[in-house]
């Protein structure tokens, strides 16, 4: 079973949990693995919006899925609810404090050798001038032009979801 709440309050315990066939294990960084399958990564999102224009971010070649282009965000670690997780990771990534709004929908994707849960967040930048610390890359982009980039497959049902609610249709 694959946690449906998104809120800031869904707690990491109460998604470690949510895998009940087999034994799981929990890595420091959230992955959590069932024995014989592959691990289930649970990621906490921003869609930071500055001045009608959302922020994204390229892997780096290092990373899995290089060069593909995210929303910023990482994993949950142990006991992080995935709104504390978006305020970390971006203070990491990015050195940048964010305010964070609403959640949306999360979405799963099962790529071949793992499966991630996105937990995708409204967010605002409250201070910090942005550094790039992992990813290759950043851009400010219009929401209808966000498609035209090489987006990670995990993030595609993110984008869909943003751009309906803001009645953007590419």
């Amino acid at each position: 079973m694959i946690p449906q709440a998104c809120g800031a309050s869904t707690s990491r315990k109460a998604m470690n949990h949510s895998i009940s066939n087999g034994q799981t294990s929990q890595d420091q960084r959230g992955a959590v693995e069932v024995h014989g399958v592959k691990p289930h990564v649970h990621v906490a999102c921003a869609i930071i919006e500055r001045d009608g224009l959302v922020l994204a971010a390229q892997r780096s070649e290092s990373m899995n899925l290089p060069l593909k282009w995210e929303f910023p965000g990482g994993k949950l670690e142990a006991g992080e609810t995935p709104g504390e997780c978006v305020v970390r990771e971006l203070h990491e990534e990015l050195d940048v404090r964010v305010g964070v709004g609403p959640a949306l929908p999360t979405a799963t994707h099962s790529y071949a050798t793992f499966t991630v849960t996105l937990y995708p967040f409204l967010c605002s930048l409250d201070s910090g001038e942005m550094i790039v610390r992992e990813h290759r890359a950043v851009v400010w982009l219009e929401p209808g032009r966000m498609l035209e980039l090489d987006w990670a497959e995990a993030d595609l049902p993110v984008i869909a979801d943003y751009l309906a609610r803001r009645g953007v249709f590419p």
